[in-house]
């Protein structure tokens, strides 16, 4: 078998003697003495050779790997396309950020993200999101995608034990809910059933207070510190609780296109359109996927 000293190693690796010998102190490259001299053996130098290999494959990899932001709202089906994209080797990850639809395209407005995600009520039009979207993004290149619909309703504990049958119950002395934070979607509709039932929030208790996403919010309901919130129907089903519909909203995807996203959005368009994820939206509770994909504002070649 071959034996190498460490100035023949420094030579075929064209790195320095010293840098042979720190591999060898940190233990990266085993080494072994004849007398005072250090040696190593041809079957390690391979083995160092194909680990450093392995390494810069790896690290090529994460350089390749393109993240992107996503800001707005919380939603089921959104966690569900983190984990696919992230599990299925796609060369793209996403960082969510569920801090409410209006702080989302606020974020995709100033440049702090790449995808918003949004379901706001407009009271006057009684439309879905492209009100706010086109007053905010007047020269900015972005395109809208539905996702899908999705039940909004009162959540209430299993059995119902207060007979809650609608908003108007909320302004009930022995009523209590949690909310949503402010600049939420479901925040925003919740305001305008309370509007239609000229209920003012104050006369609401536990109006004031807040949870970040609809599982947080059910949870309350199911550890009995609140009689109801307005949420999805997935987060009832998900807890066991009951659930009294309201309405059917539209929820949203928004990207905002840049020289440095181009591809990488180009890339989650063709995942979402083209693959086998919307047969996940089939396991949740309360959507309707039936135009899930589609480009309803701007393009996806903007």
């Amino acid at each position: 078998m071959q034996i190498y000293t460490p100035d023949e190693i420094a030579s075929m690796l064209k790195i320095s003697k010293h840098t042979v010998y720190e591999l060898i102190k940190r233990g990266d490259l085993s080494a072994f003495k004849v007398g005072n001299k250090m040696r190593i053996e041809e079957s390690e130098f391979e083995r160092y050779k194909a680990s450093m290999s392995a390494t810069s494959a790896r690290t090529k990899e994460s350089k390749d790997l393109h993240t992107l932001q996503l800001a707005g709202s919380h939603d089921f089906l959104v966690e569900q396309l983190v984990k696919y994209i992230a599990s299925e080797s796609t060369g793209l990850s996403i960082t969510p950020s569920y801090i409410g639809s209006l702080e989302g395209l606020m974020m995709l407005y100033r440049g702090s993200a790449d995808i918003a995600a949004v379901h706001l009520l407009d009271p006057a039009s009684q439309q879905y999101n492209l009100p706010f979207i086109r007053q905010l993004f007047v020269h900015e290149p972005i395109t809208v995608m539905r996702l899908a619909s999705r039940e909004q309703g009162l959540i209430v504990a299993k059995g119902n034990p207060k007979n809650i049958s609608g908003v108007k119950d909320l302004a009930r002395n022995d009523v209590k809910i949690i909310n949503r934070q402010k600049g939420a979607g479901t925040r925003f509709l919740l305001d305008s059933f309370l509007a239609n039932e000229k209920i003012e929030p104050s006369a609401v208790k536990g109006y004031e207070n807040e949870e970040w996403t609809h599982l947080g919010a059910a949870a309350h309901i199911s550890r009995g510190t609140a009689d109801a919130a307005f949420g999805i129907k997935c987060a009832a089903s998900q807890l066991g609780l009951d659930f009294i519909p309201a309405t059917r909203e539209q929820f949203d995807i928004v990207f905002r296109w840049t020289p440095e996203n181009k591809g990488a959005l180009k890339h989650l368009i063709d995942l979402i359109q083209l693959t086998n994820f919307k047969e996940s939206i089939a396991e949740l509770d309360g959507y309707n996927a039936e135009d899930f994909g589609k480009i309803i504002y701007g393009n996806s070649e903007a």
